[in-house]
């Protein structure tokens, strides 16, 4: 075979294969991936690579479909399938098949993998090389696929009970939520009266509104029980 695709137990020629559209990398870029070269038919450094395989998919709790010894005998039996030897090598899990949602979808994760031929470099012919600032972080204000960070703080939502969960900066700058945007309509320090007679640390006021819902005056609880003067129908409030 010249180019194989592999999706859960099926494989083919790459240009053949289909994976559901429900697989969260669909929605979410929500997986991890790990490569190498293959030489001869002999995956290069395997045993290190399928390690941070691993090491990345429980960083991430993913939920791996196998294990070590049963992954390594697998990309082993798809390369002996291969036209060549001289090939890349390239794997990754998502996390599971589901309706789209930030929070975890339970159950293994899915398992890719491309086989592609490739040869190696002789080494000696010059290539040219361009810099670019690394602001790879610094653009959630771009609505890409990649929302990995946003599924994990959905769910750290969703194992606390909550609704949402607020992204911060240093200083206490709020950016937005996991999967809505957020506005801080007011901040002001309650006066001493207001906190009762106790002596407590100050705190501050946050209101966070979803996109798209309107200000209501009825109070809500915050996450302290106790009600907040400045509030909205749905909203999210913060105590510092």
């Amino acid at each position: 075979m010249k180019r194989l695709g592999y999706y859960n137990g099926n494989y083919g020629p790459l240009e053949e294969m289909t994976v559901p559209m429900n697989d969260r990398v669909s929605w979410f870029g929500d997986g991890v991936y790990d490569a190498g070269p293959c030489r001869n038919y002999h995956i290069f450094a395997l045993d290190e690579h399928v390690d941070r395989f691993f090491r990345s998919a429980a960083a991430l709790g993913i939920v791996m479909p196998m294990g070590k010894d049963e992954l390594k005998d697998l990309l082993n039996d798809l390369v002996r399938k291969m036209d060549t030897g001289s090939l890349f090598v390239y794997y990754q899990v998502t996390r599971g098949t589901g309706i789209r949602k930030h929070a975890f979808t339970e159950g293994p994760g899915n398992l890719w993998v491309t086989l592609t031929p490739a040869e190696i470099s002789d080494g000696h012919t010059p290539i040219q090389l361009v810099t670019t600032e690394d602001t790879r972080f610094l653009h959630c204000n771009i609505k890409t696929l990649n929302l990995i960070p946003s599924v994990m703080a959905s769910q750290k939502a969703a194992k606390a009970g909550c609704a949402e969960a607020v992204f911060y900066r240093p200083g206490g700058r709020i950016t937005e939520c996991g999967h809505e945007m957020a506005q801080r309509l007011h901040c002001r320090q309650r006066s001493a009266s207001q906190r009762g007679t106790r002596r407590e640390t100050p705190r501050f006021s946050y209101c966070v509104i979803p996109i798209g819902k309107e200000p209501s005056s009825h109070p809500s609880k915050a996450l302290t029980g106790s009600s907040s003067p400045f509030c909205a129908l749905d909203c999210i409030t913060i105590f510092r």
